[in-house]
């Protein structure tokens, strides 16, 4: 299998071609991940909850994500590596640049993911001027979950879709390579990936997003409460390897999600 790059999600994204995504935070599910054919790996904050036990992701340290992101890439010979950056990491421009490129140049990242709409515009230009691509993320935001009040479906009403469609729209004009897109309603996801030329990313956004992210916990079914836009796909599977094998060939056909995993 050849090495994924952003060249090659932009393709896939121009001929219509469905991108996996999955997490991983260790080199065993990492390696298994890889092995796989997945297109993107996603170094998540999530680790937070799913391997170190705390209620949301607000405790992951710069320290944590390097550290988890240098593990998984220095395995990963296929997928495309992106890392998130952890909570308060981006506050200033300034602290954003610094600290994207210790997750690329110490952890291996090839893009990083920030959270946030139209307050991050002048953060991600200057880092898509220092050459660093940059995935942003919308809709329903987990370093966010004190001001939202929990986790909620976001853009229900259509103020608030059309202040997620505005962000996503302007954080392509200055410089975002990708955008995921968690948890609103499918037809807003449809109309998102349907303006931006950019490969959108979905997590319980609906089946015509550009592609699907789950985190691996989710997917093997080892999570205490399965959310509504995951599935556990080891549940009618042999094996880790053939789920998430499974996994892929859904999202390839556009079998996943399903109705039962959109908002």
């Amino acid at each position: 299998m050849s090495k994924i790059t952003l060249t090659s999600l932009n393709k896939m994204k121009k001929e219509g071609r469905k991108i996996a995504c999955l997490t991983a935070y260790d080199a065993s599910f990492a390696r298994i991940i890889d092995e796989a054919g997945m297109d993107i790996t996603l170094v998540g904050d999530s680790l937070g909850m799913v391997i170190q036990g705390s209620e949301s992701t607000l405790k992951v340290s710069m320290r944590d994500m390097i550290y988890h992101t240098r593990i998984v890439s220095d395995v990963s010979k296929h997928a495309f590596i992106i890392s998130d950056m952890p909570f308060m990491s981006y506050a200033t421009p300034a602290q954003a640049l610094g600290n994207a490129a210790r997750l690329v140049a110490e952890g291996g990242a090839e893009m990083v993911k920030l959270e946030g709409g139209a307050q991050f515009a002048e953060t991600i230009k200057l880092l898509a001027e220092h050459g660093i691509p940059v995935c942003a993320h919308l809709g329903f935001t987990p370093q966010s979950i004190n001001k939202l009040g929990g986790y909620k479906v976001q853009g229900k009403d259509q103020d608030t879709a059309r202040q997620i469609a505005r962000d996503a729209l302007l954080l392509e004009a200055v410089g975002a390579d990708m955008l995921v897109l968690e948890c609103v309603p499918a037809d807003l996801g449809a109309e998102i990936t349907a303006r931006l030329k950019i490969p959108v990313i979905g997590i319980g956004a609906g089946v015509d997003c550009d592609g699907q992210v789950l985190v691996i916990y989710d997917l093997i079914g080892i999570t205490p409460r399965q959310a509504r836009f995951s599935k556990n796909f080891l549940e009618t599977s042999a094996s880790v390897q053939a789920a998430i094998k499974k996994y892929i060939r859904e999202v390839r056909n556009s079998e996943f999600p399903g109705e039962d995993h959109r908002f």
